[in-house]
């Protein structure tokens, strides 16, 4: 089941009653169900405020409630790709085992819509939420009021806030400096980094693996080689044509992930280079296409379902009411096909 946004039409939400009575979004949903925890007083300053801001409750929350089901919510960057995909498969299959549904949400790489999405989460009273942080997402307060609310929920890929929540991430500093001391090991001494935004975690951990190859073969940096931008294939297509077109150009090109990946693939060709024989290419994806492009792509692959089926795991125990905060690793893959070795390493 999938849920959808629309930024035509403004809803009053939860959280803009919140807002306007300076209170936590936990006291408004309680006052509005006439909880016995909340005063008289400010159930009704909360009921008036909702009559006069024309607040209506979702009524397929109301009647999800009355069947009481057990859901829960997940938020992806992008849905479509496959590792999204993956995770979001091995949360269901967990969800499903424990018995509870599942409602997904596509935040499109924007927190606007990520925090829109937490919030109808929120209006749907889910059990938890697992969530993987937009690349635009720098304010992080929907979470904050998350964790305030007491609402369990865990990250995966891309986290936050590491002390109040539970995640689940990949080795991608150690998987990245294997890729590139695989890179070195087989010829390659130019290599560059083409990645996403500076501020994700995941971004900072494979960059930092990169580097530190680079200093234990006592390779110079050089940051005109480095380069950290939007996630996006024509942005990540047109940085790599600008390193391709400098006088000293790379050898070789560790992606950050697989939209970066396959616009590197793109430009290198474009350019009329050949892989590896003149730029090597190593992308982080668990794409099934990375081996049936020409030359199939050495990758470091995700264990994306192994994430999902994690993370839920995560996530229900704490609807359990475990409150401590877990910090689960799942290794990643170094699959070397035909993209990397500029000569094959010595026997």
């Amino acid at each position: 089941m999938h849920l959808m946004n629309s930024k035509k039409q403004h809803r009053t939400s939860l959280k803009d009653l919140a807002k306007e009575l300076n209170v936590s979004i936990a006291t408004v949903s309680r006052a509005l169900r006439s909880s016995t925890e909340i005063g008289e007083e400010m159930q009704k300053k909360v009921k008036e405020l909702a009559k006069k801001m024309n607040y209506r409750p979702n009524p397929f929350a109301q009647s999800l409630r009355k069947e009481a089901p057990k859901i829960i919510g997940v938020v992806v960057p992008n849905l479509v790709t496959h590792y999204y995909a993956a995770v979001l498969d091995g949360i269901e299959d967990e969800a499903r085992r424990a018995g509870y549904s599942v409602i997904s949400a596509n935040s499109h790489e924007n927190c606007d819509t990520e925090a829109n999405v937490i919030d109808n989460f929120i209006s749907l009273h889910v059990e938890g939420i697992v969530a993987c942080l937009s690349q635009t997402t720098t304010d992080y307060s929907h979470f904050e009021e998350i964790s305030e609310m007491g609402i369990p929920l865990v990250f995966f890929g891309r986290t936050c806030l590491s002390d109040r929540f539970s995640s689940v991430t990949a080795n991608g500093d150690e998987a990245a400096q294997m890729a590139t001391q695989h890179l070195i090991d087989t010829g390659s001494r130019r290599i560059a980094f083409i990645g996403g935004p500076n501020h994700l975690d995941m971004v900072q951990r494979r960059k930092h693996g990169y580097l530190e190859a680079l200093r234990e073969n006592r390779i110079p940096i050089d940051r005109e080689l480095v380069t950290c931008n939007k996630i996006d294939y024509q942005v990540a297509l047109d940085a790599t044509t600008r390193l391709l077109q400098m006088e000293n150009r790379p050898d070789a090109i560790l992606a950050f992930n697989d939209i970066i990946t396959f616009a590197a693939f793109t430009a290198i060709k474009q350019q009329g280079l050949r892989i590896p024989e003149d730029v090597a290419l190593i992308g982080f994806t668990d794409d099934a296409h990375a081996a049936y492009v020409t030359p199939r792509l050495s990758a470091i692959q995700d264990q994306s379902y192994l994430m999902g089926t994690t993370a839920c795991q995560l996530l229900l125990r704490h609807i359990q009411g475990d409150t401590n905060v877990y910090k689960k690793i799942v290794p990643q893959q170094l699959v070397i096909r035909d993209t990397s070795a500029k000569n094959k390493p010595s026997s």
